[in-house]
């Protein structure tokens, strides 16, 4: 019966030293203050920061896994920056997509490698073995670096940032009306649809604006008094073009003239050729005429040889006559054919 007794009296006391004991270390428990990160948030203020120095920045995401995958090899890598004598950061896209497009962040996760606004991507795995060596064995040296257009201090990617920071502002606009409002996601598209059309109106009126504003437009007698001489400067350029075709015209007609002249002159001499001929033609007659007395004379005895040859010389007259004629006539169609060609 005593050591019934007993039992709660025990029990009573090694609850109240349990619950001592656990006081006392609670307070212990909760002054060790955890550790701060290493690792640098980085946003569009102080980005900039990268442009001096040797840097090391990571793009991720929180939805991504292999972002989180790499986080503790990126916090130690961060630790161990000051031996190193490198500044490590990290850029939220979500909360930052201007820097995403600064950098031409398409892939999750990204590494970027900067030495005195130099950058370069890093393309290894986010191990904090191969990070640390990337930097000590300086292997950054032999990678291209961004330089030009795509370096994100380049005017290019600052145009490139603003337009992802837009793109993340009507985002989260987006979420805003479809989450938190509860508006339909269709609703929210004809919105975006509508300021689209106004915003370009806006922008269409303001250029309007500042052309009238650059442009400075002529006085009326000013423009009346350019429209004349415009006009007076047409009317000269069609006489000139007149008295041209005029000209050409007058030349064709002189050319024409002298090959009329040309032919006629031909004509005159072919008809003397032709005159010529026949007179050498009538001269062979008048001679064949007068030499046929003394041919009948010597053939007096021949009975059917002297009948002959006086009825076969005119035919033999007409034959010549003929083949001067045809020569002559050849002559002239060679001459005509040689001036066509």
């Amino acid at each position: 019966m005593a050591g019934a007794r007993f039992v709660p009296l025990l029990t009573a006391l090694l609850g109240a030293w349990v619950a001592a004991a656990s006081g006392d270390e609670g307070p212990e428990q909760a002054a060790v203050p955890a550790e701060p990160s290493r690792v640098q948030p980085m946003t569009a203020s102080n980005w900039t920061l990268v442009l001096e120095g040797e840097w090391m920045l990571k793009f991720y995401a929180p939805w991504c896994p292999s972002c989180q995958q790499t986080d503790s090899e990126w916090e130690t890598f961060a630790k161990n920056g000051e031996s190193l004598q490198i500044s490590v950061g990290k850029v939220d896209v979500i909360q930052e997509p201007g820097l995403s497009g600064r950098f031409f962040v398409t892939t999750l996760p990204a590494f970027f490698h900067a030495k005195d606004g130099i950058f370069r991507r890093y393309r290894g795995p986010g191990i904090f073995e191969d990070l640390q060596n990337y930097i000590l064995e300086k292997k950054w040296q032999s990678v291209e670096p961004l330089t030009g257009w795509k370096s994100p201090a380049s005017l290019t990617m600052s145009g490139m940032a603003g337009l992802f920071s837009i793109s993340g502002k009507i985002w989260h606009l987006h979420n805003y009306l479809t989450v938190t409002l509860g508006i339909p996601a269709w609703c929210s598209y004809v919105f975006f649809v509508i300021a689209t059309l106004v915003f370009g109106l806006f922008m269409g009126l303001i250029l309007v604006l500042i052309s009238e504003c650059f442009y400075v437009p002529l006085p009326r007698n000013q423009s009346e008094h350019s429209e004349q001489n415009q006009r007076s400067e047409e009317a000269h350029h069609a006489e000139q073009l007149q008295d041209a075709e005029e000209e050409k015209d007058d030349s064709n007609e002189e050319e024409n003239k002298d090959s009329l002249i040309d032919d006629d002159e031909d004509e005159a001499e072919e008809e003397e050729e032709e005159d010529n001929v026949a007179g050498g033609v009538d001269e062979e007659r008048s001679n064949s005429n007068d030499q046929s007395p003394l041919a009948e004379g010597s053939v007096v005895q021949e009975e059917v040889g002297p009948v002959g040859t006086e009825e076969d010389a005119p035919e033999q007259a007409h034959s010549v006559d003929t083949e001067v004629a045809e020569s002559s006539l050849r002559q002239r169609q060679s001459q005509q054919a040689n001036k066509g060609s």
